[in-house]
């Protein structure tokens, strides 16, 4: 069901264009549905990519890290990568609205199947958001697009990095954002696959709180040695972000 058009989009119902504060894009969200939150902005401004450099993003939900990297970056081109076909078609409209197609392309597709659907070790980066909550741990929500957002359903961790590695060429880089209580099972599970972790960043909530996100960026066949970045610190108190968040991150 069409609810209204905007420009050459058609919006459907309990839908909306959010503005990203960026070069003017805007994303289709769901008004009732899951949306991105600071943990994909975050990683956006964690991620490095250099001029001409191909990304593929790992479980892209409606585009957002491809978006936000085309707008901050100089990439060549970003591919995402979506299970859901309804929030697939969302990201496919969003990078439509924003007239990205020459530079964004969405696949709908299992990231188990990644490796073949793309040519082995063709990415120069690759990265992913992906869900946080294992399989067997924490309560499904009830809302099926939510809970495939949020909790091990349809892919693993270790699903995501495995295929990662593959599509990752030799010297080149990968992202995650996660929970930081499974930093021991992420570094395991990137080392086993030779991704070697590079630069960790701990993101807390407040500067009195324990950090609640971990930003990782892995390097395909690199050797040993990895640096710990200074904390974000997302709050200076409730509500406000800190100038970090503000200047560095424009949020």
């Amino acid at each position: 069901m069409i609810e209204k058009q905007v420009g050459d989009i058609c919006l459907k119902e309990n839908e909306r264009i959010d503005d990203l504060e960026r070069n003017g894009y805007g994303i289709i969200q769901r008004t009732d549905g899951f949306c991105f939150g600071m943990d994909a902005v975050l990683l956006s401004g964690f991620i490095k990519v250099f001029p001409g450099e191909q990304v593929l993003d790992l479980g892209t939900g409606t585009g957002i890290i491809p978006i936000l990297l085309e707008a901050k970056t100089q990439g060549k081109h970003f591919t995402g990568l979506e299970i859901q076909e309804e929030i697939s078609d969302m990201a496919k409209r969003s990078v439509a609205f924003n007239r990205l197609e020459e530079k964004i392309k969405i696949v709908t597709g299992d990231i188990k199947e990644a490796d073949r659907m793309f040519q082995l070790a063709s990415f120069d980066v690759v990265t992913s958001n992906p869900p946080y909550i294992s399989h067997a741990h924490g309560l499904k929500n009830p809302e099926e697009i939510k809970a495939i957002s949020r909790h091990e359903i349809l892919c693993t961790l270790e699903d995501v990095i495995r295929q990662g590695a593959k599509l990752i060429r030799t010297g080149g880089r990968f992202y995650l954002v996660h929970r930081p209580h499974r930093l021991a099972e992420i570094i395991t599970l990137m080392t086993r696959y030779q991704l070697e972790p590079k630069r960790i960043q701990f993101v807390h909530p407040f500067a009195d709180r324990d950090a609640n996100m971990v930003l990782i960026e892995a390097v395909r066949g690199g050797k040993p040695m990895v640096k710990v970045e200074k904390p974000i610190i997302v709050f200076k108190e409730p509500g406000i972000y800190t100038d970090e968040i503000r200047t560095v991150y424009g949020y």
